[in-house]
């Protein structure tokens, strides 16, 4: 079983593309960070994952990308709510946070390096997603071919780094009915921008909203909202 790394933020997508990991043969190794988000819950939710999942090892990475601000997530911006679903993608929103997938992806690719690996697992999706330049398929072809002039293990025909994207072409509903093929239990997850104090999620964030169309589409509740006791299991 060769080690991959997967980027996990302890959200839906990243923890359904954990699973597709383990389910292709990969020994997981779960990489997540700690980058100044105000939505720290997605951590806890992490380390759930996780744990629960048996990946190899998890790491959580410490970066202050708040010292550079520029998103809701990250500086004293508010996060939008209730947009309309038709609009989301229609621009770059201000809950994107810049350049971030290029930096996890070069943390991913460093330990990718150490651990002899030569695939890396980000569940970015094209489909249903809010608008996020770094979660394009042009992006992730760019990146790949970059990773592999980056490091001494490429250079030297050790390792030819492929990024692996399941989810890319999925809408959430189908996300969800692929993970609950796998046995994901996702009220483990969180998707949130804007959590309460105990984690319960706002409902009207994008995330939210994208999450809700999900399990919508998928025919089944949301058992995160079960947890919270906002929406009843029957």
């Amino acid at each position: 079983m060769p080690p991959a790394v997967v980027l996990l933020s302890g959200g839906l997508d990243s923890t359904t593309t954990l699973a597709i990991a383990q389910a292709e043969g990969f020994t997981p190794y779960a990489l997540s960070f700690r980058y100044g988000q105000r939505h720290l819950v997605e951590l806890e939710s992490a380390q759930r994952v996780a744990s629960v999942m048996g990946v190899a090892e998890h790491l959580i990475a410490d970066i202050d990308l708040r010292r550079f601000g520029g998103s809701a997530l990250t500086a004293d911006i508010p996060v939008p709510k209730d947009q309309p679903l038709a609009t989301m993608g229609a621009g770059i929103p201000i809950t994107y946070v810049p350049a971030r997938n290029t930096i996890f992806l070069s943390f991913a690719l460093a330990w990718a390096e150490v651990l002899g690996s030569s695939d890396l697992f980000i569940g970015v999706n094209a489909l249903d997603y809010s608008g996020y330049p770094d979660c394009r398929p042009e992006y992730l072809a760019a990146y790949e071919r970059m990773a592999n002039l980056a490091t001494a293990a490429g250079v030297e025909g050790r390792q030819q780094l492929r990024i692996h994207a399941p989810l890319l072409a999925l809408t959430k509903g189908q996300i969800i009915q692929r993970g609950l093929a796998l046995g994901i239990d996702y009220g483990l997850t969180s998707s949130c921008y804007d959590p309460g104090a105990a984690g319960q999620p706002c409902g009207q964030c994008d995330s939210c909203q994208l999450r809700a169309k999900g399990f919508r589409e998928a025919g089944v509740p949301d058992p995160l909202l079960i947890r919270h006791g906002q929406v009843r299991g029957d």
